[in-house]
C-alpha cells in the first residue's frame, strides 16, 4: 500500500540528506520525494510517498519524529487532502502529428510551453493517475525526455501546524494565529 507523508522540518542545510539517509539506512523505499520552503521561511516541507503496510508506515513516522530537525510528521492516510504532481515531457511531433499531440494535451488540461522543429515540450500537473494516463497516451508519439517533481500534498481543512504549540512557530506565524 502506498502512503503519502509530509514532514515539517527546520529549514537548514543537510535536513533532506539526514532524512533520506535515515530512510535508506532502514531500507525504506521512497517512491516520490518533493521538498520546498513553506509560508514560514524557518520551515521547509518534505512530502514523500512510501510503500508498505501499516507497520512500515508506523516505523517511518516514528523514525522521522526522532530527528531533532523534524517539527511534525503528517500522515495523509484517511485524511481529506489535495495532491499534485508536475511533469515536463518532450514529445516527438515528426510526421505531422502536432495537432494530435495538441488535442491530447488540451484534453488532459496540459500546456505546451515550447515548440521545436520536430517536438513539443508539455507541462502537465495533477493527480498521479492523470500524469500516468498522459504518459501512456504520449508513448505512441515518442517520448524524448521527461521529468517529474514528485507529489506534494496539503490537507483541505486544516494546516500541519494547527496543533503545534505557539512557541515552536516563528513570530510571523504566531502573529497570524493570534
Amino acid at each position: 500500500m502506498r502512503h503519502v507523508l509530509s514532514a515539517l522540518v527546520m529549514n537548514q542545510p543537510g535536513v533532506l540528506a539526514q532524512i533520506s539517509g535515515m530512510l535508506a539506512s532502514r531500507a525504506f523505499n521512497i517512491d516520490s520525494l518533493a521538498v520546498g520552503t513553506t509560508e514560514n521561511p524557518e520551515f521547509s516541507r518534505i512530502t514523500f510517498v512510501v510503500n508498505g503496510d501499516e507497520k512500515v508506515l508506523d516505523q517511518v513516522r516514528k523514525q522521522l519524529e526522532k530527528l531533532v530537525t523534524v517539527v511534525k510528521v503528517q500522515d495523509y492516510l484517511g485524511e481529506d487532502f489535495v495532491e499534485r504532481d508536475l511533469m515536463l515531457i518532450k514529445v516527438s511531433t515528426s510526421g505531422g502529428r502536432l495537432s494530435d499531440v495538441r488535442e491530447l494535451t488540451d484534453i488532459f488540461r496540459g500546456r505546451i510551453v515550447n515548440v521545436g522543429a520536430d517536438h513539443v515540450l508539455i507541462e502537465v500537473s495533477g493527480r498521479e493517475n492523470k500524469i500516468e494516463g498522459f504518459i501512456d497516451r504520449m508513448r505512441e508519439f515518442g517520448i524524448l525526455e521527461m521529468v517529474r517533481t514528485g507529489r506534494v500534498a496539503v490537507l483541505r481543512d486544516r494546516t500541519i501546524t494547527d496543533d503545534l504549540p505557539p512557541e515552536i512557530l516563528t513570530s510571523d506565524e504566531a502573529r497570524v494565529g493570534s
